[in-house]
């Protein structure tokens, strides 16, 4: 998964994440875990952007310059934090949403009416390509 600390959480609870296919939902525990983002925030913070867990956030980072896209590792580790960040301002702020954890350790966000996000996938996408954009998905998401 590239993950460090979801990869040890995910040892520390396979009985529970193995016990059916659809995952499980994940506590507050780790979702404070997920909500760190260290190196997006670093990013963030030498650019301005205070990620104070709201859309306008979403949008500030949606307009960083993407310099990290020449270094692969970092772009790797960016479009986890990224990912992260998106999920949980999503979990944060829509009602209803919630981490969960797929049996193979890819956290998700699962919506209210069902919809799972794989955000972390999105974030790959934003930092690579700059797509999708982070306040967009974000604006889908509060309309569902």
């Amino acid at each position: 998964m590239g993950i460090a600390f979801m990869d040890r959480w995910r040892a520390r609870h396979e009985e529970t994440i193995g016990a059916g296919p659809e995952g499980t939902d994940a506590g507050e525990g780790i979702g404070g875990l997920l909500a760190e983002c260290e190196l997006l925030r670093e990013q963030a913070d030498e650019a301005g952007v205070v990620l104070d867990d709201s859309r306008a956030s979403l949008a500030a980072l949606d307009q960083l310059l993407p310099r990290w896209r020449d270094d692969p590792e970092a772009s790797e580790w960016l479009g986890n934090d990224a990912g992260l960040y998106l999920g949980t301002v999503i979990v944060r702020t829509v009602p209803g949403a919630v981490w969960r954890i797929w049996p193979d350790g890819r956290p998700v966000v699962l919506l209210r009416a069902g919809r799972e996000l794989d955000v972390v996938r999105m974030g790959h996408g934003w930092a690579t390509d700059g797509y999708p954009e982070l306040a967009a998905v974000y604006a889908e998401v509060e309309e569902d």
